[in-house]
């Protein structure tokens, strides 16, 4: 997967897309409920059990279940089942591929934003040289 960060790639009009298209905000880390999955374990690379994981990212069993499994079929996580003091134990861990995706996810959000700052900032100045003048006392 290669991301382009030198600018954005801009969407023809009426092709449904927005104005610029991003190709590394990966659909499958972008969803909410995914991205904080992913921020939990990355921030723990030895994993995380799936209760705590749960209430880090505030989420149902149902709800995380139905996340992994997504970023699990994308290699993104790996789902380790075992024992620990007679009781069952799923631990989630971030993959190496999905920690690679992850920061090339984050570097095309940070030219993101760079890229609307520098939006606001040109239509900021265009605002006040018209009509603005500054007081010469």
């Amino acid at each position: 997967m290669t991301a382009k960060h030198d600018a954005p790639t801009t969407v023809p009009k009426g092709s449904g897309e927005g104005r610029f298209a991003y190709e590394g905000l990966d659909r499958t880390i972008h969803e909410r409920a995914r991205l904080s999955v992913l921020t939990s374990l990355i921030t723990n690379p030895k994993g995380l059990a799936f209760n705590d994981l749960k209430e880090l990212c505030a989420l149902t069993d149902g709800n995380l279940s139905r996340h992994l499994r997504v970023l699990e079929s994308a290699r993104l996580v790996e789902i380790v089942k075992g024992v620990d003091r007679n009781r069952s134990l799923t631990l989630c861990r971030i993959t190496p591929l999905g920690c690679k995706r992850y920061l090339l996810y984050l570097e095309t959000l940070e030219q993101v934003v760079r890229d609307a700052a520098q939006v606001a900032n040109q239509q900021s100045d265009k605002a006040l040289g018209r009509g603005f003048a500054p007081s010469r006392a």
